[in-house]
């Protein structure tokens, strides 16, 4: 499931809860009681397909995966999607995703008489609450109970990070730092928390936190918020054991980030105005929310995307569904 994902919250959810040992840590902590006690956790396991559209492979990460139930010769799906904004339609993208699975194994002829349970979880930390139902079934309008046989439902698990208390984030050093820099990386009070979550490492010696790790924390907070300054960071991993032997790595990630910051912006205004003139060309005129829209986006990458979009979308409709789904 080696994709490019643009989007840095998206990354950091990969990098993090792709690791086996956090997603199992975070399924024992958070999944319902009555989940945990049928399931071997022992047996976690991540596979290694991705079931995302080719098209919007760019835009999204999906995490998947499988679990033996406790004394019984079979096992179910965990799959785990982000989410940074609220979005209506969650449960129609988790429904496909869902889909693509099932028809997966059965091309591949591992299951003949029935399917195997998904458990679809979505981590959320939007700045507004999550006021979404999560059932499936609520995206329908059903005029009479005579109708509801026909409605397919199922629910997915939503946990909103960013609404729950410090104290009611759990985990142990890694998972723990990871929930309270998603809770906080669009607060302006940011910066001021990074010494409290810093600590966490306080006890730790590098060599049992892993480098890896915390230059991964470090450059998600480099690349995701304008919310905190250099100094914040500097001042907080002072407060780590070793911390002296981080800051050289950083320091070079911010003198590239401030090199290429330059020539970003010269490219920037040329990519946003040839996917305008794209659209253009083969939809007509342009709708002026599309053209601001665009205009805001200050990522590269996103906008070459767009370009390949553009040029493949059967119609703006069909555009606007992307443009939708990388503002998340």
């Amino acid at each position: 499931m080696d994709m490019k994902v643009v989007n840095p919250h998206d990354r950091f959810f990969k990098a993090v809860l792709g690791d086996e040992k956090c997603a199992r840590e975070f399924l024992e902590l958070y999944l319902p009681e009555e989940l945990v006690r049928q399931l071997d956790l022992n047996t976690l396991a991540i596979s290694k397909d991705s079931f995302i559209e080719k098209e919007l492979r760019e835009y999204f990460s999906d995490l998947l995966y499988h679990v033996e139930i406790k004394g019984q010769p079979t096992f179910i799906y965990l799959l785990f999607e982000h989410k940074s904004s609220p979005d209506r339609l969650t449960a129609f993208q988790v429904l496909r995703y869902m889909v693509k699975i099932w028809e997966l194994l059965l091309k591949q002829g591992q299951f003949h008489t029935r399917l195997p349970i998904i458990v679809p979880l979505v981590i959320y930390h939007g700045r507004s609450p999550w006021n979404i139902g999560t059932g499936f079934k609520q995206l329908f309008h059903v005029p009479d109970a005579c109708f509801e046989a026909y409605v397919p439902d199922f629910q997915y698990l939503l946990y909103d990070i960013s609404h729950l208390t410090d104290e009611e984030i759990k985990g142990a050093v890694v998972l723990k730092a990871t929930l309270l820099t998603m809770k906080y990386v669009f607060r302006p009070d940011l910066g001021k928390q990074l010494q409290k979550i810093f600590s966490l490492f306080k006890d730790l010696t590098l060599k049992e936190t892993g480098l890896e790790y915390l230059e991964t924390l470090l450059r998600y907070l480099v690349n995701a918020t304008d919310a905190i300054k250099k100094d914040d960071i500097a001042r907080a991993i002072q407060g780590i054991p070793e911390g002296d032997k981080i800051m050289p790595s950083i320091a070079e990630e911010w003198k590239k980030e401030g090199f290429e910051k330059g020539i970003q912006q010269g490219l920037l205004g040329a990519s946003r105005e040839m996917l305008l003139k794209a659209l253009e060309e083969k939809f007509g005129i342009v709708p002026a929310s599309f053209i601001s829209r665009i205009k805001s986006i200050e990522e590269p990458e996103v906008l070459k995307g767009l370009l390949k979009a553009a040029i493949n979308a059967q119609s703006l409709d069909r555009f606007k569904e992307v443009l939708k789904q990388i503002e998340k």
